[in-house]
């Protein structure tokens, strides 16, 4: 693949127009939607409105004439169309770890009836934050967190098993699990799953209610553009989502909630997953995103999008291993079908403790905006890139790795203000 070849690819893409929806600063080549989207260029307007005019003129009218009150369900169906949800069973609140705490919670509920169902199995690997919750759950309710290898499915799925909590997506190495055969697997063995769609949600085709799952989260600012610190969002299966409260069961999620009666009532269907009042200027940034993404529809949907990403990374795997042989090991899975839309980097020979994330932060300065992440005994340091297809084109995939060129050429990594570790890496 030549930079010729890449510039031909851009001129066919019918993608390409979506870019125009965003803000991207000159010199920049974003290799992080995988951690925080870019910023749709309608968001700045229409937050500002909802601001000056929503809530500086109509003020607390506009729960009603501004359509705020409804905002959870109404972009709760926008994320349902992208994750395989019907309308209705979709609500974007709170944060993806509280929102992890509830259909965590229902499940286990759910899953003690059974008394000798006493496990809840997770990835070792999976996102602390998900481990950290299920373990402080475990620990209320008298269960045993049991931390495994992904190649240790399906054969951990005994009768004992609870519930299985995985991330679709793998933060760390881009991983991609068969929702479809997993969950019928677990389902086998008599346990219940929950999905982290944090990485696939807008990234890559999901289809929770043909894959039969039973509760999935999933993050709004990464893929779904909604900007930092943005709503989360939560689907739950019908069979379960009138069955079990969640453990926060706060106003908003009663069946009347202006009718202020001392006891709860659960709203029916995923309606009771809300909790509290919602940050309305928060899901006004969230819809801008969430409209970005969905602007793909004509265009193909996630499956134009999915065959995108899969190029995308590809070229940035093949020129990786051409022009730095032998200086780096691929993480992320080669195989299209075990791929999120990231591709994760080690380093073949680590010279210094520092060293990858130096040439991240090499990069940076350069304008190749990607991630790391520290590795451990069992995990190795990784430069993390991810492929927003919406954004990202194959011209920059080519000046991408030509700056990784550079800077291991010129062995740039080595500048002390490379090494100096951030708080946020």
């Amino acid at each position: 693949m030549t930079l010729d070849d890449c510039k031909c690819l851009d001129a066919q893409d019918p993608l390409a127009p979506l870019r125009d929806q965003f803000t991207l600063p000159d010199g920049v080549i974003y290799l992080d939607g995988n951690s925080l989207g870019v910023l749709p260029s309608a968001a700045p307007a229409r937050i500002a409105e909802a601001v000056s005019h929503e809530w500086g003129q109509g003020l607390i009218r506009s729960w009603n004439s501004a359509g705020w009150f409804d905002l959870p369900q109404r972009l709760g169906d926008k994320v349902g169309r992208l994750i395989g949800a019907a309308p209705g069973e979709v609500v974007c609140t709170d944060s993806t770890s509280i929102n992890l705490y509830k259909v965590l919670f229902a499940a286990i509920a759910q899953a003690k009836a059974d008394p000798k169902r006493r496990l809840v199995v997770s990835e070792r690997s999976n996102f602390p934050t998900d481990l950290y919750i299920a373990e402080s759950l475990c620990e209320s309710h008298g269960l045993q967190l049991k931390l495994i290898d992904a190649s240790d499915l399906p054969g951990v799925l005994t009768e004992e098993v609870a519930v299985l909590m995985l991330t679709h997506v793998n933060y760390r190495t881009g991983a991609m699990h068969d929702m479809t055969a997993i969950t019928a697997a677990a389902h086998a063995a008599g346990a219940l799953t929950v999905w982290d769609l944090a990485h696939s949600a807008g990234a890559v085709p999901v289809a929770l209610n043909e894959s039969n799952a039973d509760f999935a989260i999933g993050c709004g600012y990464k893929y779904l553009n909604g900007g930092p610190g943005a709503p989360a969002f939560v689907w739950v299966h019908t069979r379960h989502a009138g069955q079990f409260r969640q453990p926060l069961s706060g106003w908003w999620g009663h069946a009347a909630p202006f009718e202020f009666t001392p006891h709860y009532r659960p709203a029916p269907g995923v309606g009771r997953y809300l909790c509290g009042t919602q940050p309305i200027l928060s899901l006004t940034g969230l819809e801008c995103g969430l409209d970005t993404v969905l602007a793909a529809e004509p265009l193909g949907g996630m499956t134009a999008l999915r065959k995108k990403s899969l190029a995308l990374t590809d070229a940035f795997i093949n020129l990786t291993e051409q022009r730095c042989p032998g200086l780096f090991n691929l993480v992320t899975p080669r195989e299209h079908a075990q791929r999120g839309s990231q591709v994760c980097l080690s380093l073949a020979d680590q010279r210094t403790p520092t060293q990858a994330y130096a040439i991240v932060q090499a990069l940076i300065a350069r304008g190749v905006i990607g991630d790391y992440r520290g590795g451990d005994e069992q995990m190795p340091d990784i430069l993390r890139f991810g492929f927003t297809p919406l954004y990202l084109g194959f011209e920059d995939v080519w000046n991408a790795v030509e700056h990784l060129v550079q800077v291991m050429t010129l062995e740039e990594w080595r500048k002390s203000e490379f090494n100096q570790i951030n708080a946020v890496t």
